[in-house]
């Protein structure tokens, strides 16, 4: 999953009439004298600009500030929180589920097509969900948020929709794929910044309840994919998706709109290059560690249910319920792991997942049983989770210049995002038939691997900025 918001609201009423996006920010002089006078003149230029870029969705730049302090509570507040469930029940929670499409397309549907083909299309709708989520966050600073909002949600709805009717592969490509993916990459800014504008002190809280939606969607729609193709068949199934799909997107448009008049102002939009970047090794190292780790997290997730049904011989439902142990599995992980990294530092929590997820791709070839199985879907959940949520902790650790760091977190999550779109369809064109069963060696070998290479690059930006930054072990 991309990054989270996380600033410091408190001094939102701060104005700031000289400060621009590419502005570093400044620091004040050690010296008792100077440093009161910056105190008096700097510090309101400090707060306005770390505001406005420490978080990498809400990075307006005005002249003048539009936006109110956070009012952290009342009844507008708590219905972005609710609209916000709503929203990533259906674009994350939907996303997460892919692996039961990807077991019943290879044995009914798509059986036509190769398991590499049929993952193109789940890893599409994550890479547009991501890649577009990013990219329109100039979108959201110029006031189209209610635009967003809207054909966001049309297009996910349609995409459900159009996907019940579809049969060939391209049908289900451009539906499940293409339109759903846009439509869920649209809706991933508002449904995070407008919660991150009416929260401060309590955002944390506002946004673990947000992101529970992921857990909740995911459970929810599997559980119904898995009663219903059985009853009515795939097309009505999928209807039936549609029609929840649908009630959480009229409940969550009203929700997210409300009160929030005032951001549909349009503000200068944060620029999307920052060619310094290229030149900053901690910037690097941590796009080539998130690369590494998305290329072999999802993997499992789109193969644990065709592994219970091929190789351990699990019935349909057994299959996939065991994605569902690993979804719910994932919605305790970033609880903990949230925890854990602010007591050891964001870093250090990254690399104890990213090597645990690693261990447990490898383990996962020795495997031969329903029970052990389970047990590595809830363990793989679990750990796995912080491979998406405690990065964008660990980006603003990194960045010397704040007034930079929307910018450059969208540029390095540009990139990863790639991993995401690939990683699963090379994983897909490992698979072997062998003696007549379907071999998963390559697919748990590529996702070990990737995940060990990611590992590594953690360990080097580990060394590299406790040595640069000399601020002891604890990033």
């Amino acid at each position: 999953m991309p990054p989270s918001l996380d600033l410091d609201d408190k001094k939102r009423t701060e104005a700031s009439s000289t400060s621009t996006e590419d502005q570093p920010i400044s620091r004040p002089v050690s010296s008792q004298a100077q440093g009161q006078q910056c105190s008096e003149k700097q510090e309101p230029e400090i707060h306005e600009d770390a505001e406005k870029n420490l978080n990498p969705l809400s990075t307006a730049v005005t002249t003048e500030s539009v936006i109110p302090p956070p009012p952290d509570g009342g009844l507008h507040a708590w219905l972005k929180v609710f609209g916000g469930f709503f929203i990533y029940v259906n674009i994350w929670g939907f996303t997460l589920t892919y692996g039961a499409f990807q077991a019943y397309y290879r044995t009914t549907l798509l059986s036509a097509n190769s398991p590499s083909s049929i993952s193109w299309i789940g890893t599409v709708q994550a890479w547009l969900l991501i890649f577009f989520g990013v990219m329109s966050g100039p979108l959201f600073d110029l006031g189209y948020f209610r635009s967003m909002l809207i054909v966001g949600n049309l297009l996910v709805v349609g995409g459900i929709m159009c996907l019940s009717v579809s049969t060939t592969y391209w049908q289900v490509f451009l539906s499940q794929g293409v339109c759903m993916g846009l439509g869920a990459g649209l809706l991933y800014i508002p449904s995070l910044a407008l919660v991150g504008v009416w929260f401060s002190r309590k955002r944390a809280l506002a946004m673990g309840i947000v992101m529970s939606g992921i857990a909740v969607g995911g459970v929810i729609y599997i559980i119904m994919f898995d009663r219903l193709t059985k009853s009515v068949g795939f097309p009505w199934a999928i209807r039936a998706i549609g029609f929840v799909a649908l009630v959480a997107a009229l409940l969550s448009i009203p929700a997210l709109l409300s009160g929030s008049s005032m951001l549909a102002q349009k503000r200068k939009a944060r620029a999307l290059f920052d060619k310094s970047a290229l030149h900053d090794r901690l910037f690097l190292i941590f796009t080539a560690s998130t690369f590494f780790t998305f290329l072999g997290y999802i993997v499992p997730y789109f193969y644990i249910p065709t592994y219970a049904r091929e190789r351990l011989g699990s019935s349909d439902s057994v299959a996939l319920y065991m994605l569902v142990f690993s979804v719910a599995g994932s919605f305790f992980g970033r609880l903990a792991s949230g925890v854990f990294a602010h007591y050891a530092g964001a870093i250090l929590t990254w690399i104890l997942c990213t090597f645990s997820s690693g261990i447990l791709a490898f383990t996962w070839i020795s495997i031969e049983n329903e029970r052990t199985f389970t047990a590595f879907s809830i363990l793989w959940g679990f750990f796995s989770a912080a491979l998406v949520t405690v990065p964008s902790a660990a980006f603003a650790n990194i960045t010397p210049d704040l007034s930079r760091l929307g910018t450059r977190l969208g540029m390095s999550w540009s990139v990863s995002s790639i991993a995401s779109l690939i990683g699963a369809p090379i994983a897909g064109a490992l698979l072997k038939q062998k003696d007549g069963q379907t071999d998963f060696i390559g697919v748990q070998v590529w996702s070990g691997v990737c995940l060990m290479f990611g590992t590594v690059w953690l360990v080097i930006l580990y060394i590299v900025t406790v040595r640069t930054q000399k601020k002891g072990w604890r990033v």
